[in-house]
């Protein structure tokens, strides 16, 4: 055999993906460290009263997320691709608008819109005459009330990645079993939804972990999670190593997650046998199917757009946020910014490791892969501490000698920079990107490398002019991720930004912790404009692939 035929394998060993996972690692071991001290009073205390509430609350609230999540943004997927009904074309842009929205600020919307002093129900009390209980009305501020907030803002995640796979796939697939008699809803559960498998379980364990990370919106519901636990053992009992210990515990697992899946998926492949085939085309619905189609698509992104957003309007209309509109410019600029930066260099990152391991086909470059995208699984606060640490040792160190060697102080040179704030985002959301990128990757055929190979072409040759514009449209969705939930993060951007550095998302925060969600409203809903944009060049780039 030839060695252009040869795996990479055989010839490069993946010593450099394994350093930069290291490195990305490091903020996590320094919270496992901390985990592995001695525990205390105060972790004593937490197992006897709230880790039973906190391991169901956690274990409920992931079950009932990625379950709604993951069926909205399927089935959804699914219509839009294989259905042809009046306002398609527009619903395919409407359904990726929660994208822009953040989970707390849509909390926010949703608990002033259904509270007791709020417009739901004082509308009911003025049309029925009843006074405040003597009535049913739903408990907003409930788990299953936080699940919904969660899953309609999340399940774009699912749709992105499942309407993809959907097109890749063969027609001649969907034809088979439509002449086999099969209805286009079976078709859809026996085989769409399976060759799916790899962009249906990456999307749902990207919202399985933002839904075990998320902290604004279940304190705002008054649910006590895990996440909850770290930020009370934190900061409220000032004990790092409860909350160290709570921390991985949920890294575990969630690591074991990761793990199990894997194992059920097998030598599985999914990817296409040929490339001989012609594209998907719709089936076209008349009638109540029709329209059962285009509700099942207009009520998810009411739930998590359209009147969370309609509620901040109203708000701001009837209040605002004293400043002045120039006072605004800062907080954007800084936003889009940190936003911009960290998409970029998350996108190269999650490239390089998910190719490496591709050409390699290593043992040692699929495990980088793999620990490189934990941090996601880790809420904010605790990655921008566990940053803070090793950034802080370093200075002091560096310190410490330079004014030893020269009497010099260094100060602090990456404990509150841009530099340990982009890098704290990058280990939070670089498993967004990974996910993306291995299931765009997932559906290239691996011959296709192999024959480029054979024509001349070095490895990276081959990765650059066939594969890289074959996955196009997967990077572009990494990079949109990325940028809309750096512009959305709230925890590490508090603990870990330069001083009299704010950015929208802290604004609101500082708002509405204080009940002044009026005010908060001007800056929510300069975050959801700011996080449109993008949404708008992901539609463009859907459209034209």
């Amino acid at each position: 055999m030839s060695a252009a035929l040869l795996p990479l394998s055989r010839t490069r060993r993946p010593v450099l993906p394994l350093l930069a996972a290291l490195l990305l690692l490091l903020p996590i071991a320094a919270v496992l460290a901390s985990a592995a001290t001695p525990s205390g009073p105060v972790w004593s205390h937490i197992a006897r009263t709230f880790l039973p509430e906190m391991l169901a609350n956690t274990a409920l609230l992931g079950l009932l997320v990625v379950a709604m999540a993951g069926t909205a943004g399927a089935v959804t997927a699914w219509l839009v691709t294989a259905c042809r009904f009046p306002g398609r074309d527009g619903l395919q842009v409407m359904l990726l608008l929660p994208l822009a929205m953040p989970a707390y600020v849509a909390g926010y919307a949703w608990t002033w819109l259904m509270d007791v002093p709020g417009p739901a129900q004082v509308a009911l009390r003025g049309a029925t005459g009843l006074s405040y209980g003597g009535y049913w009305f739903p408990e907003m501020r409930s788990l299953p009330g936080a699940a919904l907030v969660l899953a309609m803002v999340l399940y774009p995640y699912v749709f992105l990645l499942c309407r993809a796979a959907f097109l890749a796939q063969s027609t001649c697939l969907v034809e088979v079993s439509r002449t086999l008699g099969h209805s286009l809803g079976r078709t859809f559960l026996s085989v769409a939804l399976p060759l799916a498998r790899p962009a249906l379980v990456g999307s749902s364990g990207l919202v399985l972990m933002e839904t075990l990370a998320d902290f604004g919106t279940v304190q705002h519901f008054g649910i006590r999670t895990f996440t909850t636990g770290i930020y009370e053992a934190w900061f409220g009992m000032a004990d790092r190593g409860a909350a160290s210990q709570l921390a991985a515990a949920l890294l575990f697992c969630v690591a074991l997650l990761l793990a199990l899946e894997q194992a059920t998926r097998g030598g599985r492949r999914f990817h296409p046998m040929t490339t001989r085939h012609a594209p998907f085309q719709p089936v076209p619905l008349r009638g109540a199917k029709a329209a059962l189609a285009g509700l099942a698509c207009l009520l998810p992104v009411l739930l998590g757009f359209a009147v969370p957003a309609g509620a901040l309007l109203s708000l701001m209309v009837e209040a605002g946020d004293p400043l002045a509109p120039s006072r605004f410019l800062p907080f954007l600029t800084n936003s889009l910014t940190l936003a911009g930066i960290t998409a970029a260099l998350a996108v190269l990152i999650a490239s390089w490791l998910a190719w490496s391991a591709r050409m390699s086909g290593g043992r040692m470059a699929r495990l980088a892969g793999r620990a490189a995208g934990l941090g996601y699984a880790i809420p904010g606060s605790v990655i921008a501490v566990g940053v803070l640490v090793p950034f802080g040792l370093f200075d002091n160190a560096l310190d410490a000698w330079m004014r030893a060697r020269f009497g010099i102080s260094t100060g602090l040179l990456l404990s509150g920079t841009l530099a340990a704030l982009v890098f704290a985002y990058l280990v939070r959301f670089l498993g967004v990107a990974l996910s993306a990128v291995e299931s765009g990757l997932a559906r290239l055929k691996p011959t296709l490398g192999m024959a480029a190979r054979t024509l001349g072409c070095a490895p990276g040759e081959a990765v650059r002019r066939v594969e890289i514009p074959l996955t196009r449209g997967a990077l572009l969705t990494a990079g949109i991720l990325v940028f809309v939930d750096t512009m959305k993060e709230l925890p590490a951007t508090l603990i870990v930004r330069p001083f009299d550095f704010d950015t929208l998302a802290v604004r609101v925060y500082n708002l509405a912790s204080d009940e002044r969600l009026a005010e908060a409203s001007t800056s929510a809903l300069l975050i959801v404009l700011a996080g449109l944009l993008p949404v708008i060049a992901l539609t463009r780039a859907m459209r034209k692939n």
